[in-house]
């Protein structure tokens, strides 16, 4: 009996001893396991460097509308739009004192193809951002040009398109945008003052037909516009300054 009750002590020792082996070893397995989602748990992921805006050099931009860069293939845009920006013919727009930020995506447009012009499309190509910004900003510190309107016949039609819109056909007046002296606005809407009749009809042509598809708002109001509207809008807005 005596040996029978040593052999239970024992066995109940080595149980008890057993049971603290596994709390401690529990004890220090949990904080360490506990802690392995903290290595794993995700670095949040770096933000994409948002690109710097090109610094603006007009000089650079003078020399390049003026001499071009035979170097990249750069094509002089004086032969075209004349000197500082005054060019002679209607075939060419006038692009003295135009808001920089909208001759800049004008041929950025014309690079991407989202404005066709075969002949920009090609001048354009070998242009960067930065020299879009350089000559942009050169021809906005150039004198604006000056025009005349032509037919006596359309002038008070015109007027009242560009001041007052023509309510029943739902077109706003463009005075809204351009402004009322064909100035523009800034960064917004391009200056429409001085500029050739011809030109500006055939833009709101190619708006309305589709062959310009850069301006949203322009192809839904010149979709609205007849010929004889378009003409004498256009050549109401040759004569402001």
């Amino acid at each position: 009996m005596r040996q029978t009750s040593q052999i239970s002590k024992l066995t109940s020792l080595r149980a008890s001893f057993a049971v603290l082996s596994i709390f401690a070893l529990s004890s220090i397995a949990v904080p360490a396991f506990a802690a392995d989602p903290a290595k794993m748990a995700p670095t949040a992921e770096a933000k994409p460097a948002v690109p710097a805006k090109p610094k603006v050099d007009p000089v650079a931009g003078e020399a390049l509308y003026n001499s071009g860069d035979t170097t990249r293939g750069v094509v002089a845009c004086i032969t075209c739009h004349g000197p500082k920006g005054q060019s002679a013919v209607a075939t060419w727009p006038k692009l003295s004192a135009q808001h920089a930020a909208y001759t800049a995506k004008q041929l950025k447009n014309f690079k991407e193809g989202s404005r066709a012009n075969a002949i920009m499309m090609g001048m354009s190509m070998p242009l960067n951002d930065q020299d879009m910004v350089n000559i942009a900003t050169y021809l906005s510190q150039q004198t604006p040009s000056q025009g005349v309107a032509q037919s006596k016949e359309t002038i008070e039609l015109g007027k009242s398109i560009y001041r007052g819109g023509i309510a029943s056909k739902g077109v706003p007046a463009c005075a809204g945008c351009h402004s009322p002296n064909g100035a523009g606005i800034p960064s917004q809407y391009p200056r429409q003052g001085g500029q050739w009749a011809e030109y500006s009809y055939n833009q709101l042509i190619g708006f309305r037909e589709g062959t310009r598809k850069n301006s949203v708002q322009m192809t839904t109001i010149s979709s609205k516009l007849s010929d004889q509207e378009m003409k004498a809008v256009s050549d109401y807005m040759a004569g402001l300054h």
